[in-house]
């Protein structure tokens, strides 16, 4: 059920709250493949990490009061479940969709080119075979935070998305110039929380597991 009336006025003033959530896991993850654009859904685990994930931001003092998620399926399912433990509706952001990994997607790492894998990480325009490159995932994600921090006015805004989304909001909310994401590691079914009090943003939290230890 929604908080409100006596019980939201008996809440504390808290500054607004971008809460980045990874998707639950899929079969593709439990075998290590790449996953970007491909459509897979959660497998049992990662249906229970969705519940989880849900119940944390339940009990959360920043409990959301909006909710965005990834179009791509195993996002929506893991946002369903915290849409149906708060009555919140999910609205859908293009922005928050996976990196394309284009040709690459579904291959395990290994049967990537070790001179095309090096490429990439050296170069922020390299793009996969039919892929985006980082600069591509940088300038979409930027732009969502940037819409965020801007309409956030109080409320607390969850976006369930995946693995690259994240480390460049992360990346957006430090203001570094130089590509980070190599030096970041996202854990299945996580929760990062980036603050919005005073003129810039404040990563609060990184990875976080403990609501999934149950």
């Amino acid at each position: 059920m929604l908080t409100t009336g006596a019980d939201a006025d008996s809440r504390a003033p808290r500054a607004p709250m971008l809460i980045l959530v990874r998707h639950g896991r899929t079969s593709a993850n439990a075998a290590g493949l790449l996953q970007g654009r491909v459509d897979n859904e959660l497998d049992a685990i990662g249906a229970q990490q969705a519940d989880q994930i849900a119940s944390a931001l339940w009990e959360s003092d920043d409990r959301p009061d909006l909710i965005i998620s990834s179009p791509l399926l195993r996002a929506r399912q893991t946002a369903q479940a915290t849409a149906g433990l708060t009555g919140l509706e999910i609205s859908i952001d293009e922005r928050w969709a996976e990196l394309d990994y284009g040709e690459w997607d579904g291959l395990p790492i290994s049967e990537v080119r070790v001179s095309d894998w090096q490429r990439w990480r050296a170069d922020t325009g390299f793009a996969p075979p039919g892929g985006e490159s980082l600069t591509q995932l940088n300038d979409r994600v930027s732009a969502a935070c940037d819409e965020l921090a801007a309409v956030a006015a109080g409320r607390n805004v969850a976006v369930f998305t995946h693995v690259s989304p994240i480390k460049s909001a992360v990346r957006w909310s430090l203001g570094t110039p130089d590509e980070i994401s190599w030096h970041l590691h996202v854990s299945q079914a996580q929760i990062t929380r980036i603050g919005f009090r005073g003129p810039l943003p404040r990563l609060t939290s990184f990875n976080e597991t403990t609501h999934l230890s149950g």
